[in-house]
């Protein structure tokens, strides 16, 4: 199954035999694990939904073709918020994507108040409510490892890829906006930026008429993106 350009960013992120488990959880009914199971990109890939149904879906397939995998596999349909990660030791890696941000917010506390001991990388790709995320991924003083911005079917994604470790250096800071994703090495990706800062504004601008307390502080920093990269229209 051909990975869509989404899920195709958040793979190339994952480098081979860094992780000695990795987490799909709400992934697109498993093609994303699928794919990572298929370049060994670890020893042990987990799937993880909340629907029987998608599950027993994922569980019919991967036995279908990957019964002889190299790389070993499990399926859960169980609350990402319950993941069992104690159970397994080496560095592990959670992908979130395919939820909002408040709800991928309720996901990394419970896993933090329960594994914070432990080595755990986050790879996470909201629809939207993306400033909260950040603010959270601040207030638990996790890391930035690598961060995207792409466009897939009309829709833009930020991708982030953090530690629960503590940041080492500044460059390490998650930013509140975030500072890598405004990078450009072509006009594309420079049309890329331009175009999701704009919605955003007009998001949050929108926002400010209803509820002007929430609104403002991503208002502010939004605009600072605009102006310190000179993206206004």
């Amino acid at each position: 199954m051909k990975l869509s350009k989404r899920l195709q960013h958040i793979e190339s992120m994952i480098s081979d035999q860094y992780y000695q488990h990795i987490w799909d959880c709400c992934c697109d009914h498993g093609f994303l694990g699928a794919a990572l199971l298929q370049r060994q990109a670890a020893p042990f890939v987990h799937f993880v939904d909340i629907i029987p149904e998608l599950t027993s879906l994922v569980q019919t397939r991967l036995e279908q073709f990957f019964h002889s995998s190299a790389s070993q596999w499990h399926v859960y349909c169980q609350d990402v918020k319950t993941l069992p990660l104690e159970k397994f030791s080496g560095k592990q890696l959670v992908i979130i994507a395919g939820v909002g941000g408040d709800l991928m917010v309720e996901f990394i506390q419970a896993l933090q108040h329960q594994y914070s001991h432990l080595e755990i990388d986050y790879l996470l790709c909201p629809v939207y409510q993306q400033f909260n995320l950040r603010q959270i991924l601040i207030n638990l003083n996790m890391s930035l490892k690598q961060e995207k911005l792409i466009e897939d079917n009309r829709r833009y994604y930020e991708i982030l890829h953090v530690s629960n470790r503590a940041p080492q250096s500044p460059e390490d800071n998650i930013h509140p906006v975030g500072k890598q994703i405004w990078h450009y090495s072509n006009q594309q990706q420079a049309i890329v930026n331009k175009r999701y800062l704009q919605k955003t504004l007009t998001h949050y601008s929108r926002m400010q008429q209803s509820d002007p307390m929430q609104a403002q502080l991503p208002l502010q920093w939004y605009s600072h993106i605009r102006q310190q990269l000179d993206l206004s229209d």
